[in-house]
């Protein structure tokens, strides 16, 4: 729970806030923006949400930060607004909430599939989410895009007996996984998913393409709001930056029209687009100094 004791002066007056254990993990800027901005090294309220909408969305921000940084001055109803979670993006791929602390407030996806679900990284283990996955018919697959995201993935996966996914590069983070993907070869996993291996931010690092349409890229590509257009970092590139950028060429050769990161702003757009943008970001770092 967020302590007013610790409130951020940045912070606007008003009923919500943020503290001083925020880690500016982004997420509750990317749920509600017209509430939250960065401000320094933290997330802060810039402008006190007004509509029910806008409350709705902050309230889904109090609920998905990974610290308990955000604070309301009187009771709320965010037990309501948990319902919300997980949150439907589009034809049954929804994103958790409850992002990890053990993954740097990371995002968390959940696909429902006939043949099975997945989860694409993992959120916080949570009473609530074990429910609500049980109901919406369990997790047969974790997809682990690489080390830093594990969190809390081998508790969901003894809780429904889930197949753990990860490259070999990056097993020490959870050396029970099920499924091992070997090399730098595209390896479809099962129809519909196709796990592409993307080294550069760490050497193992994965991004899991399902149905040609959903791109679930980890730490590896996302797109800012700020600038509007596609982007990667090479501050946060622990492995090589060159293979990354060799990893997202290679990226090219498959059509998507969403990206859906671990870190940074989910987008969708045509394919067309899509990969006109990559071509850019892609020509923006090869011609960095």
């Amino acid at each position: 729970m967020a302590n007013i004791k610790k409130r951020l002066p940045q912070n606007v007056e008003g009923e919500f806030f943020v503290d001083s254990t925020c880690i500016d993990c982004d997420a509750c800027r990317q749920l509600a923006p017209e509430t939250f901005t960065e401000s320094g090294e933290y997330s802060v309220v810039y402008a006190q949400p007004q509509t029910e909408s806008e409350k709705r969305k902050a309230l889904r921000a109090l609920l998905a930060c990974p610290t308990g940084s955000i604070g309301t001055l009187h009771r709320n109803n965010a037990k309501e607004v948990m319902g919300d979670f997980p949150l439907p993006i589009q034809d049954r791929v929804y994103y958790s909430g409850f992002n990890s602390p053990k993954s740097y407030g990371g995002n968390s996806y959940f696909v429902q599939h006939p043949d099975g679900n997945w989860l694409i990284d993992s959120p916080k283990y949570l009473s609530y989410l074990v429910r609500r996955f049980g109901e919406l018919g369990g997790i047969a697959y974790i997809f682990l895009t690489h080390q830093d995201d594990v969190a809390d993935a081998s508790k969901y996966a003894e809780r429904f007996n889930s197949q753990r996914i990860i490259h070999r590069a990056e097993l020490s983070a959870q050396p029970g996984a099920e499924i091992v993907i070997d090399g730098n070869e595209p390896a479809e996993l099962f129809p519909d998913f196709l796990a592409i291996p993307t080294p550069g931010h760490t050497r193992g690092h994965c991004v899991l393409l399902y149905g040609r349409r959903f791109l679930f890229t980890g730490d590896h590509l996302w797109w800012s709001r700020s600038l509007q257009r596609l982007d990667a970092s090479e501050e946060f590139c622990w492995f090589s930056w060159k293979e990354q950028t060799r990893s997202l060429a290679r990226l090219r050769d498959f059509p998507f029209e969403w990206v859906l990161p671990g870190h940074g702003q989910q987008v969708n757009l045509p394919p067309k687009v899509m990969q006109r943008e990559l071509a850019l970001l892609i020509d923006r770092m090869t011609s960095r100094p």
